[in-house]
C-alpha cells in the first residue's frame, strides 16, 4: 500500500466501530458495478420468499426438479 493509503487505514481505524461500519457499507456500495441489477434481484427474491411464506407458491425440491427435467427430455 501506498503511504497515502496507510495513512488513511490507519486513521480510519481510530473511528469508533459504528462509523467503521457505516464506511464500510458506503465504500462496498462504491465498488458495486450495477447497484440496480442487485436491487432487481433482491426484490425480486424477496417477492419468491413472500409467495413461499404466504402459501401462495411452494417449494420443489432440487431432486424432483431434474428428474422432471430429465423425463421432458427422454
Amino acid at each position: 500500500m501506498s503511504r497515502r493509503i496507510e495513512t488513511l487505514a490507519d486513521e480510519v481505524l481510530k473511528l469508533p466501530s459504528d462509523a467503521r461500519s457505516k464506511l464500510l457499507g458506503r465504500i462496498v456500495a462504491s465498488l458495486d458495478a450495477d447497484r440496480k441489477r442487485d436491487e432487481a434481484w433482491d426484490a425480486l427474491a424477496a417477492h419468491r420468499d413472500a409467495a413461499i411464506e404466504s402459501g401462495v407458491s411452494a417449494t420443489v425440491a432440487g431432486a424432483e426438479v431434474l428428474a422432471r427435467l430429465r423425463a421432458e427430455l427422454e
